[in-house]
């Protein structure tokens, strides 16, 4: 490790460790949004909030928690990705019914198409690229797939089995993230693709939720922790006390953080230690 990023390691371990003000701190919730099992949750860039339920209705929000639409499919299936990150369009992805769906912004239907039909036969792990993509991680053949959904055309197909070392991969989820690609493996870590597919690194990091990006960071919750991981660093910080009980997971948009309950979905506004993170 260079000077430089010890330096900079200093600077992140006396602003995320020890307790008092070097934490980070929330102020009182500025809403909450009952929701009977809700499953995923997902902010857009305006902090909209899409959540769904383990039946696959996906609800719009608005950042106070007030409902602005809601989609509800014919053909009811959990999903395993809800992803409203991207400018224009609402991905959706379910394991159960092997099918995805785009959608615009109001939640009205633009593409709805089951993997079959292109070539992926079995489909546990999807999620929305740049330039008409969609990633695929195929269980049959152990292979994450670029698929052209405007083709509904495979255009890359590159075993993974070798590369991960393991021939029983649980893929949990799979995301995309400043041209890179994520694939989380909860049993084994993190690993990381560059944006042709091509093999960057693991992190050794088990995390059974939903993955939170904020521009160079990983957030999890561990207990009633708030956890960090620096991708440029490569290193994990203690941020602070979650705000209340029972949390599964978060999603942090612009102004806004949300956390994960049981039953419900809790919005505070984002702290102001957060702002200043690289």
């Amino acid at each position: 490790m260079n000077s430089f990023l010890l330096i900079l390691l200093f600077i992140f371990s006396g602003l995320f460790s020890g307790p008092g003000p070097r934490e980070l701190t929330f102020s009182n919730p500025t809403a909450e949004i009952p929701l009977e099992y809700v499953d995923l949750v997902s902010l857009d860039t305006r902090d909209q909030i899409f959540a769904s339920n383990t039946s696959g209705d996906v609800y719009l929000y608005d950042k106070n928690g007030k409902q602005l639409n809601l989609y509800s499919p014919v053909n009811q299936g959990r999903l395993h990705q809800l992803e409203a990150s991207w400018t224009v369009n609402i991905f959706t992805f379910s394991a159960d019914l092997q099918e995805y769906r785009i959608m615009d912004r109001f939640l009205n239907e633009l593409s709805n198409r089951q993997f079959f039909s292109s070539g992926i036969n079995l489909p546990k792990a999807a999620t929305l690229g740049n330039n008409n993509i969609i990633w695929a991680w195929d269980e049959s053949d152990l292979s994450l797939k670029r698929l052209n959904y405007l083709q509904n055309q495979i255009i890359q197909s590159q075993p993974l089995n070798l590369i991960l070392e393991s021939e029983n991969l649980t893929v949990s989820e799979i995301r995309e993230f400043k041209n890179r690609l994520f694939m989380n493996v909860p049993e084994s870590g993190i690993y990381i693709f560059d944006n042709q597919g091509n093999f960057l690194q693991k992190v050794n990091l088990r995390i059974d939720q939903r993955l939170c990006f904020y521009r160079e960071n990983l957030f999890w919750v561990e207990g009633k922790k708030l956890k960090m991981y620096s991708l440029g660093l490569k290193a994990i910080f203690d941020v602070g006390v979650l705000p209340s009980e029972g949390v599964h997971y978060l999603q942090i948009g612009q102004e806004i953080i949300t956390f994960v309950k049981e039953d419900r979905i809790e919005i505070y506004p984002l702290p102001e230690g957060l702002k200043y993170i690289n």
